[in-house]
């Protein structure tokens, strides 16, 4: 693989636009078991497809597989429901048990009518506080999002750092829904090593007329392209992305969360 050439850099500070970017799967992933070692899982994988990794490249990681390795795993015979839990579950048509542990995640209930919103500890506003069944052996175990997303990828890219040798920035994504608009799509909910937002306040665009709101969602839209490779069926929890120009940072993804005074829709 090609190596990316080196970022030119404007002088207001802002990295040019990337000329190419490339996305790789990392196959070979293997099922992952709580207290895993992610890193050496997938270094393992990388070695095995022949890939190299290069500086300043790009993992991002699917947020299950996170979860899995830290064990945030919960086993809904070990949930007992509360009453508020059997009523949403009543309403919604869904397990009364499923339904207590977003509640636990949960630090309010956006709506729960027609389907489940809530706002999770960490501040994601999301379907059932990011609790999912998918893609995890067995009927009876949910899992969580990671306690500290930002925590684990800052973890992730010192271990990718001390593994390869090489500098490696990390992005923990997950599948959210948006308003107004159909479809799910990945977003970032940690991040480690690259700017997650790009403000273009001040600059100008080619017409010379200035930026005065313009703030680009970055790790969002990493996580959006990694997404299309990852797929649900694919067994692709992790994809390499490389040629993206970026000033390394040490920004968390829980920069991108709207402050609640700045929020129109609360």
């Amino acid at each position: 693989m090609a190596k990316p050439s080196k970022s030119r850099i404007f002088s207001s500070g802002i990295p040019a636009a990337s000329p190419e970017l490339r996305v790789f799967r990392i196959p070979g992933i293997p099922e992952i078991r709580p207290g895993a070692d992610l890193v050496e899982c997938v270094a393992g994988a990388a070695s095995r497809a022949a890939i190299r990794f290069e500086v300043g490249d790009i993992l991002v990681f699917a947020q299950k597989i996170v979860s899995k390795a830290e064990g945030t795993l919960v086993r809904l015979a070990s949930v007992n429901p509360s009453p508020e839990a059997l009523a949403i579950a009543g309403r919604l048509k869904k397990d009364p048990r499923a339904i207590e542990v977003v509640l636990r995640e949960s630090r309010r209930i956006v709506r729960s009518d027609h389907v489940l919103i809530a706002e999770t500890r960490h501040g994601f506003v999301c379907a059932n506080a990011g609790v999912d069944h998918s893609n995890v052996p067995g009927d009876d175990v949910v899992t969580l999002l990671p306690r500290n997303p930002d925590r684990s990828a800052k973890k992730l890219a010192a271990a990718l750092r001390k593994c390869t040798h090489k500098r490696i920035a990390v992005i923990i994504s997950d599948t959210f829904g948006r308003p107004w608009r159909l479809g799910l799509t990945n977003v970032a909910i940690g991040a480690s090593g690259l700017p997650v937002l790009l403000d273009l306040r001040g600059t100008r665009d080619r017409d010379g007329k200035p930026l005065t709101a313009t703030i680009l969602a970055v790790a969002d839209e990493l996580a959006a392209a990694a997404g299309l490779l990852m797929g649900k069926s694919e067994g692709s929890p992790v994809i390499l992305i490389r040629g993206y120009r970026y000033k390394p940072a040490s920004e968390p993804a829980a920069k991108i969360i709207r402050p609640a005074n700045e929020d129109l829709f609360r």
